[in-house]
């Protein structure tokens, strides 16, 4: 596995590759998440790239960047381990070597909504260093996961307007037993605040279990779950559509359940693919396993 930590070492290294190339771009902090992108790459591609970069970009004031679980000998390790050929590590100089941008990437509307609203700015930070990573590496496919539901939209639609020469692929959401998203940030949770966090997918899964009788039910059922805990705060708890992702309404069939909360001092996002009933008919939908 070649490590490299600058444009000049990245460039030759990534000339070496052949076959098609398929990227992780990752935060560091690897889980079994991660491990599951990265299995997933290989698949798809002949060479596997993964970067690990931790982007200040799309972090907001009194967020979490200076506290981030930060690991790189344990993700080089892990990276070894599942047969990675090249990780990309640079340092924010790197990066950004001119200081903070003055031109980024804009989300444009959806990026003001859900995580948007909530985090300004933030899908504007993702965007920016997204594109110069796909730039950077050049893959034929990046993959992405689907806890991060509207990253992943935001991304597959700034590579389809700026003309992206590349396949956005995205891979379910890797679960604990318990049925909580796995995240880097789950490092942050005492054992009573992993108890707690276990209802925002108890809550999910309520909303599937009650989408056979419309989208007001399922909000419904997924409401009364976040309700009855006292510990959880809820930031938003969302039906959209999952093709247009305005509200999910009466004639939508394929929607997703988002929610972000807060356990203790630690914010959680989790999101599921929910099949509706149209209005007049009644569907049974199973909750999506991760």
């Amino acid at each position: 596995m070649k490590v490299a930590r600058t444009r000049e070492e990245l460039a030759t290294c990534r000339a070496e590759l052949t076959g098609q190339v398929a990227v992780v771009m990752t935060m560091g902090a690897l889980h079994a998440g991660h491990v599951e992108l990265v299995r997933r790459a290989h698949e798809v591609g002949d060479s596997v790239v993964v970067t690990i970069f931790l982007n200040p970009l799309q972090f907001g004031a009194g967020e979490d960047l200076d506290r981030y679980p930060s690991r790189l000998e344990a993700d080089l390790a892990l990276c070894e381990h599942e047969r990675v050929e090249l990780v990309f590590a640079p340092t924010t100089d790197i990066i950004y070597p001119c200081g903070t941008p003055d031109i980024r990437v804009s989300a444009g509307a959806l990026g003001d909504r859900l995580e948007g609203e909530h985090r300004p700015g933030h899908f504007d930070g993702v965007l920016t260093v997204v594109a110069k990573l796909l730039h950077l590496t050049a893959p034929d496919v990046a993959l992405f996961g689907e806890k991060d539901a509207q990253q992943l939209e935001l991304i597959r639609q700034m590579v389809r307007d700026l003309d992206f020469p590349v396949e956005v692929r995205s891979v379910p959401t890797v679960r604990e037993t318990s049925g909580l998203a796995l995240s880097s940030r789950n490092t942050y949770l005492s054992d009573s605040d992993r108890s707690v966090a276990e209802s925002l997918n108890k809550a999910l899964n309520a909303g599937v279990a009650a989408a056979g009788s419309g989208a007001a039910a399922a909000l419904a059922a997924a409401h009364a779950v976040l309700g009855a805990t006292s510990e959880v705060t809820v930031d938003y708890l969302a039906l959209v559509d999952d093709e247009t992702w305005e509200p999910a309404g009466s004639d939508t069939r394929a929607a997703r359940l988002l929610v972000a909360a807060r356990v203790g001092t630690t914010r959680l996002i989790d999101n599921v693919q929910v099949t509706l009933a149209t209005s007049g008919e009644h569907t049974t939908s199973a909750p999506d396993a991760g």
